[in-house]
This record gives C-alpha cells, sequence and structure tokens, in this order.
C-alpha cells in the first residue's frame, strides 16, 4: 500500500452556470519519504487537488488514503507551505514558527518547544532573522518562514502549493536548492505542486503531468532519474532531465491541443 494514496477522485463546484468538473478520476500514489510534484498549467485544478489532500475540501467522488486512513478533514499530520507566506504580520519568525510547534506538541516541555523551534529556523538559516516581523523580512525569507513551520510541526506529508512563483528569479533558484538540501537531510514526504517543468525535474523523484481542465486528471508518473545532488546549472546537460523535460512537455502539449478541439 502506497503512503499517500488517491483513487478515482472527483470534484465539482457549482457555478452560475452549473456544474463544472475541475478534477475526475484522478488516482496518486506516493511513497513514504518520496518527493512527488504535480505540473499543470494555470488553472488546471492543482491547487482543488492539493486542497482535497490537505482535507479542506472533500472530495465528491473516490478517496484518499494516507497511511491507510481516510483523509476527512484537515490535520497537523500534514502540512501545508502556500504560495502567499500566510504568515501573522503580528509575530516574529520565530513566533510564527513557535506557535505551530506548541499546537502540534502540546505534551512536550517549553523548552524543547523552544529547541524545535530554533532548530528549524536554523534549518533554513534564519536564526539571525528569528525576531523579526514578516513586513521586515524579504519575500524569500518569508517563505523560508512558511517552510520552517511546515517542517517544524513534523507532518507525515508536506503540501507545498507553488511555494516559490511569487518570487523573483534568483531567490526562487536559492529556495530551490535550500529545498532540496533540507530534504535530503529530514527525508519529510513532499507533494509539490507547479507549473514549473524546470522546478520539477529538480526537485523530485516522480512527477504527475495533469492534463488541463475543466475534468482534470494526471497522466502516468515519469521518474526522475538524476542522481542527486543535482546542480540547476548542470542539468539542462543531463540526457536524463532533457528525457524527462520531453515526455512532460509532449503530454501537455498534446492534452491541450486535444482539450481545445
Amino acid at each position: 500500500m502506497s503512503y499517500l494514496e488517491l483513487n478515482n477522485v472527483t470534484k465539482r463546484f457549482s457555478t452560475p452556470k452549473g456544474t463544472r468538473e475541475v478534477l475526475k478520476g484522478v488516482n496518486l500514489s506516493v511513497q513514504e519519504g518520496e518527493f512527488a510534484a504535480i505540473v499543470g498549467y494555470s488553472g488546471s485544478g492543482k491547487t482543488t487537488l492539493l486542497s482535497l489532500i490537505a482535507g479542506l475540501l472533500q472530495p465528491d467522488e473516490g478517496e484518499i488514503l494516507l497511511q491507510g486512513k481516510p483523509i476527512d478533514g484537515p490535520g497537523p499530520d500534514r502540512g501545508i507551505v502556500f504560495q502567499n507566506y500566510s504568515l501573522l504580520p503580528w509575530m516574529t519568525a520565530f513566533e510564527n514558527v513557535h506557535l505551530a510547534v506548541t499546537a502540534r506538541f502540546r505534551d512536550v516541555s517549553a523548552a524543547q518547544q523552544e529547541d524545535r523551534t530554533q532548530h528549524y529556523l536554523k534549518l533554513v538559516r534564519l536564526e539571525h532573522a528569528a525576531w523579526k516581523r514578516p513586513n521586515e523580512l524579504s519575500g524569500g525569507m518569508r517563505q523560508r518562514v512558511a517552510v520552517a513551520r511546515g517542517l517544524a510541526m513534523r507532518p507525515k506529508i508536506l503540501l507545498l502549493d507553488e511555494p516559490f512563483s511569487a518570487l523573483d528569479a534568483l531567490t526562487r533558484a536559492s529556495l530551490q536548492d535550500e529545498l532540496a538540501s533540507i530534504w535530503e537531510r529530514e527525508r519529510t514526504t513532499i507533494l509539490m505542486i507547479t507549473n514549473d517543468v524546470d522546478e520539477a525535474a529538480l526537485l523530485a523523484d516522480r512527477i504527475y503531468p495533469l492534463t488541463p481542465g475543466p475534468g482534470a486528471t494526471l497522466g502516468d508518473p515519469i521518474p526522475v532519474e538524476i542522481q542527486r545532488p543535482r546542480v540547476k546549472r548542470e542539468l539542462s546537460l543531463s540526457p536524463a532531465y532533457q528525457k524527462v523535460r520531453k515526455q512532460i512537455v509532449e503530454f501537455l502539449t498534446r492534452k491541450r491541443a486535444g482539450a481545445a478541439r
């Protein structure tokens, strides 16, 4: 049995023009400790899919299982990092992470809670900015806080909703490298959604392409057989990378052309 499993998941929404089927018959399998990515066009239903796994939405058909148990609502076993940081502006970086830690680990001592908070701020190289508020931090630093907060809760799976898409190219590249390094050390199970094929190839073990909506569904997983650690500036020279990129682009282009007919 897979660590995270989606079986024939369908999601519909009511609109003024009638019912709209956003996702249809989605199947997904993620193994423990794996870094998986879902790649698709904007508006294809990626965030809806992640919200279903997070328990923020319920499927109309199918089932979602985590360690064999149905997901029927939000829970601390799933950490989420959003595109827009979602930090509490009146709290410092330390306090934003610490709040999540105290909510998740109520039964440990205050000293242990503080140690855990400091550990994860150090992991994202923000110990020097622990007492700054979000408006005193750059966009990249805010996203580091969000990643630290998600990891500090020790979730069974960390869900990343296009976490770097709002950042400039240099900051984005830096955080991609940092996330890859953190995953190598922590081995937290991660599921990331993105519309950036290169980002997925740099970070993931397997990539699932999502067809254009409405009625979007996942294609077969594409393994990324590129040795780690991966160096972004050398990635384009790798035959394995070129193969992965070609498979994803051809799949998405073909499905988009079919949907437009």
